[in-house]
């Protein structure tokens, strides 16, 4: 498998980045996972505006244009021969001087990979087992927004899922509402309505989300921002997340309550993979 560090293309064996790197010491930068159909970088410039966004915020100047990385993307995707996979870029602040300060950190580091996308049957929408995290995540903080490298809370509510058996855990923020999972969004249904959390709510403003909601737009679907706590989430029509890896997922259970199913998440399911296909329709060579 070949990386892209940094302007090169080397075997991953040779893919090292310092140890006085400060993404390594502190966190200190940004990360995106794009899914590739046929391809193709699924929704490339959500992405690259979410990691702009991000790095304005974190002030961390990308040592490649837009363009640039996505001719670096198509590139590495033809020369590992792997059209349907997902592709991880993490950008870093880089080595600086000992300490907190970033002010003598000069030179960002940019890293590409593929891997493989998560199997699972031809056309079937995954389904989920979901616990509650003890975890807290702090409400209306301008940090939830971008996907930074420190992510310690989502982290150890996934540590929690692997130990109860569970797929995903749901994080509550320091207001007590549920807002978000470990590595998605949430999505519920009440009264025919897809509901969601707001982002001062402290969630990512993730990328499948915004699509979510062209979808209820173009099918008429009502959709609102609302928060929701634990004990009346179980009560709800459905349950889904949404993520870059997978799309939709259906939770089919929370704390091992099985949760009522709603025929819209199908719906919205459905209309994910369709756009996922009708975006692999245009031309791969060229940006979006």
């Amino acid at each position: 498998m070949l990386v892209f560090l940094n302007g090169k293309f080397v075997p991953e064996e040779q893919a090292v980045v310092s140890v006085f790197d400060r993404s390594f010491l502190y966190g200190d930068g940004l990360f995106e996972t794009i899914r590739i159909f046929n391809g193709r970088l699924f929704r490339w410039e959500q992405h690259m505006e979410r990691l702009r966004q991000g790095a304005d915020f974190l002030r961390i100047k990308p040592p490649f244009t837009q363009a640039q990385l996505f001719a670096f993307a198509l590139k590495l995707i033809t020369k590992n021969k792997i059209p349907d996979c997902l592709l991880r870029l993490t950008l870093s602040r880089g080595i600086g001087a000992p300490g907190y300060s970033p002010g003598n950190a000069k030179n960002p580091v940019l890293v590409m990979f593929l891997r493989p996308l998560p199997k699972m049957g031809q056309g079937r929408m995954r389904q989920w087992n979901l616990i509650a995290s003890s975890f807290r995540l702090p409400s209306n903080d301008p940090l939830a927004h971008f996907k930074t490298c420190n992510k310690l809370p989502p982290v150890l509510a996934r540590a929690e899922a692997d130990a109860a058996g569970a797929d995903e855990a749901l994080l509550s923020n320091t207001d007590g509402f549920i807002v978000e999972g470990a590595s998605s969004n949430l999505f519920w249904i009440k009264h025919g309505i897809i509901c969601t959390p707001p982002l001062t709510a402290g969630i990512l403003q993730g990328v499948t989300r915004a699509l979510v909601f062209e979808i209820a737009s173009q099918r008429g679907i009502p959709l609102r921002e609302k928060n929701i706590r634990l004990k009346d989430l179980t009560q709800t029509e459905g349950i889904f997340l949404s993520l870059s890896s997978l799309g939709i997922v259906e939770a089919k259970s929370l704390d091992r309550k099985t949760l009522k199913r709603s025929p819209l998440t199908g719906q919205i399911a459905r209309a994910y993979i369709k756009n996922l296909i009708d975006s692999s329709a245009c031309n791969p060579g060229s940006e979006p």
